[in-house]
């Protein structure tokens, strides 16, 4: 047995290299739209989409290698949606905050992070969420990133008179994703190895074949420069000096916390990672998460955190590390090769969020559901997730929920401190959103 072999303990987790680096592939290319999504978000707020580029795919690459090496989990990490929207759209366009300015908002939250990691306070909080809400967490996460994908793929679209409904099946790209669902569903039933792989690549093909997705103009292209926003964040940390900006490092803070907190417990559900309530060598995934943020604040883009398109090679059979630093190596291998990814559409990544989702959605069985004070906060989690389309919402809803029907019930003492503290810190957080949204 080799050394790597050993360290990322591949033979105790029935896994091998093939596999792993099979997993890492399926991973990157289901989060791979994220190299050309955050520059669109961030340069609405006036940032360089080039520099932007660049700054996504290191920030990501540092993050999965860490989350690999160190805490030799398959989770993927990079700047998260949701929070890039908050910072263009809300911080900078809405409060008219210069975006040099919420970038050193990024820098302060992401160094407050950085050390109550190191203290261990982000571990006691997640060992102090109960198991039920552990597994609604991770199915919810299930139902989000399902209807990410049906949106995504034009399946479900926004609609004034119903909210959702179904969208148009006379567009081509809708089909795509029809396509490769049903590709993707009949190799997953029976059983075959590497079944949303191989969906995403025959979905590809037939986009190529039919003229829905272009062929990309070339094949290699330079990495753009970094110069733009290359520690400006850190060069305007004294421009934080408002109550407002206080709450947007806050804000922040927060919303990173919970996003990644919920989708680190989701996806170790889903790996079969949980031992007695407890994420092993949850601290050491912390910190790899908190030291991406931080870089990512340093090279110039928002808050980066652990991925729930991870979960798609989770399902493929990643299990160790292999699988995240695989991840890491091809996103800085698509700085140079970003014409190619543009072959990658959502329509060809929608099939695979929803077939995860399917599977992530498995833990509803695992929820005392004959338990009201268990199964009310539960529920808000798993529906809150979707349609507030945010993680952190979702949870928030449950754990605001979860000490009052469990105090209603007369089990109160039964609830741990720290929840309490987080219903309080909920609560702020609520506020904090509205005052700002």
């Amino acid at each position: 047995m080799s050394a790597i072999t050993k360290y990322f303990q591949l033979d105790e987790l029935h896994t091998n290299y093939k596999r792993e680096i099979l997993a890492g592939f399926t991973t990157f290319i289901s989060m791979a739209y994220i190299l050309f999504v955050n520059p669109s978000v961030l340069g609405a707020a006036g940032m360089d989409k080039g520099a932007v580029f660049t700054a996504t795919a290191l920030a990501s690459a540092i993050g999965c290698i860490l989350m690999g090496v160190l805490a030799r989990y398959p989770i993927a990490t990079a700047p998260a949606l949701g929070i890039n929207a908050f910072f263009a759209y809300s911080v900078v366009i809405g409060m008219k905050v210069p975006w040099q300015t919420a970038l050193a908002g990024v820098f302060v939250a992401s160094l407050i992070f950085l050390l109550i990691t190191i203290f261990k306070l982000r571990e006691l909080i997640i060992d102090a969420i109960p198991t039920d809400l552990k597994f609604a967490i991770s199915s919810g996460i299930g139902l989000f990133i399902a209807f990410l994908g049906l949106n995504d793929g034009g399946l479900i679209v926004a609609n004034k008179s119903t909210v959702v409904g179904l969208g148009s099946l006379s567009v081509g790209t809708t089909w795509l994703t029809v396509f490769g669902l049903i590709v993707t569903a009949i190799l997953m039933v029976r059983k075959t190895p590497g079944a949303i792989f191989i969906g995403m690549v025959l979905t590809s093909l037939l986009g190529i074949v039919t003229g829905l997705i272009d062929l990309p103009s070339s094949l290699v292209a330079s990495a753009p420069s970094l110069k733009p926003t290359f520690g400006v964040g850190v060069m305007h940390i004294g421009d934080i000096n408002t109550l407002q900006l206080a709450v947007v490092v806050l804000t922040f803070l927060l919303v990173t916390f919970f996003d990644t907190a919920g989708t680190l417990v989701g996806l170790a559900q889903q790996a079969g990672f949980m031992k007695d309530n407890k994420m092993p060598r949850v601290g050491k995934a912390l910190l790899s998460d908190s030291t991406a943020m931080l870089a990512g604040s340093v090279l110039g883009t928002s808050p980066v955190g652990a991925y729930v398109e991870s979960s798609a090679g989770i399902a493929v059979g990643g299990r160790s590390g292999i699988t995240a630093i695989t991840t890491g190596i091809l996103f800085v291998l698509g700085i140079f090769f970003s014409p190619l990814l543009t072959v990658v559409t959502t329509q060809v990544t929608a099939p695979a969020l929803i077939i995860v989702g399917v599977l992530m959605a498995q833990s509803l069985k695992n929820i005392s559901w004959t338990k009201l004070e268990i199964a009310i906060p539960a529920f808000l989690i798993v529906l809150g997730m979707p349609l507030t389309y945010s993680i952190s919402d979702g949870i928030a809803l449950g754990f605001i929920m979860y000490p009052i029907t469990m105090i209603a019930a007369k089990r109160g003492k039964e609830v741990h401190p720290l929840m309490y503290v987080l219903f309080f810190v909920f609560v702020g957080f609520m506020w904090i959103l509205n005052v700002n949204g």
